[in-house]
């Protein structure tokens, strides 16, 4: 994969909050943080509406409650790598217990 391809590499994972607080502040600032290390753009949708997942304010406006179904997708050289690690985390309540 040359370069041209590699920044235009795109990514998508749908994954359902597990957590008992759903997205809160603490969960944001994780899910903000662990984006924020990779170079691709990242995107979170719920329920129609957009957020940019490296915004803690984007992330927590989304209102992320439990059972809630978020769509992240990635665009750019290491996105498969950070809709996965993002899918993770969320998958693993945020790590929390429950």
């Amino acid at each position: 994969m040359n370069e041209s391809e590699r920044e235009l590499a795109r990514a998508e994972g749908t994954f359902t909050i597990v957590n008992e607080l759903g997205l809160h502040a603490r969960a944001a600032t994780k899910l903000v943080q662990l984006a924020s290390r990779y170079r691709a753009e990242i995107e979170l949708e719920k329920d129609g509406q957009l957020a940019n997942a490296k915004s803690i304010m984007g992330v927590l406006l989304l209102c992320g409650s439990p059972g809630a179904r978020l769509t992240v997708r990635g665009r750019g050289p290491d996105a498969r790598a950070a809709v996965d690690a993002i899918g993770a985390l969320i998958s693993a309540r945020f790590g929390e217990e429950r």
